[in-house]
């Protein structure tokens, strides 16, 4: 009697093996799964870059207002007839 459930438990054991461990394991299935949920975070935020990305080309395709703004803040430029005042700030 004991060497058939101690022969049984082996054979359960072998056949749990794969299910856990194996290529397709549950183990192997746990670390895809938070694999993939990290990839949807990264996709997130690099789909709210793009948002963001797309509404500036929108914005500077659209009008002149944002490159005129642009101009004025990156490069200093200025209208003609235009006083431009720069005042130091103190640090």
């Amino acid at each position: 009697m004991r060497w058939s459930l101690l022969i049984l438990a082996l054979i359960v054991a072998a056949l749990q093996y794969p299910l856990w461990v194996g290529k397709g394991g549950w183990l192997r299935v746990w670390d895809v799964d938070r694999q993939v949920q990290a990839q949807r975070e990264s996709n997130r935020q690099l789909e709210q870059r793009n948002a963001g990305l797309e509404a500036e080309v929108r914005d500077l395709k659209s009008g002149n207002e944002a490159i005129e703004e642009r101009a004025r803040f990156e490069l200093g430029l200025i209208k003609p007839n235009e006083i431009f005042v720069h005042t130091p700030q103190k640090r």
